[in-house]
């Protein structure tokens, strides 16, 4: 649990900082193309081309230091991404016996949340990886969640926040006997 709250939470503050830093660009942008008071000394721009050229010059000013931080953000990114490339389970389809069990464990029902953390109630028909495969899940029986087919569209590729992951839990103690272990997610190590 620990490792997947770490990884949903990096990803999460990646994306916020990437969001941050475009405003910060657009903010950026629109005040240097905002009109200025007239300067005091020296001759104003005469020609069009002095207008666009101090345009420009302002602009790419106030854009160097935020691009350049759009740039690591990027390289940090592609990092991640690359990690989680490496880590892919080489097998993506779940068993049969992992889908007989993992079907039976969730007694036919979507073991995902319809709404306000309450299990959905419509049958399950696929068999999910919680931690997605594309982001380094493995295709494991502890990784298998029952999914009615509208929960798997919705969920997507997207990983799980550490709540979602809590409330499954706790839900799996509802429905499991209390010798079956009730954790669920797990990640590929690197090789």
């Amino acid at each position: 649990m620990q490792e997947l709250s770490r990884i949903y939470w990096t990803r999460m503050g990646l994306r916020l900082a990437y969001s941050a830093v475009m405003l910060w660009l657009a903010f950026s942008v629109m005040t240097a193309l905002m009109p200025k008071a007239a300067p005091v000394a020296g001759p104003a721009p005469t020609t069009p081309a002095e207008v666009l050229r101090g345009l420009v010059d302002g602009v790419v000013a106030v854009a160097v230091l935020p691009g350049l931080v759009i740039v690591v953000l990027g390289i940090v990114a592609a990092v991640v991404t690359a990690g989680d490339v490496r880590r892919r389970d080489p097998v993506r389809r779940f068993t049969r016996q992992q889908r007989r069990e993992g079907m039976s464990r969730a007694g036919g029902l979507c073991e995902l949340e319809s709404g306000f953390g309450r299990r959905c109630a419509r049958p399950a028909e696929h068999g999910d990886h919680f931690y997605p495969w594309s982001k380094g899940g493995s295709t494991s029986l502890q990784n298998f969640v029952a999914a009615c087919a509208r929960c798997n569209r919705s969920k997507r590729a997207g990983i799980p926040s550490p709540a979602q992951q809590r409330r499954l839990e706790r839900r799996r103690r509802d429905y499991l006997p209390s010798s079956s272990s009730v954790s669920v997610g797990e990640r590929q190590p690197l090789p």
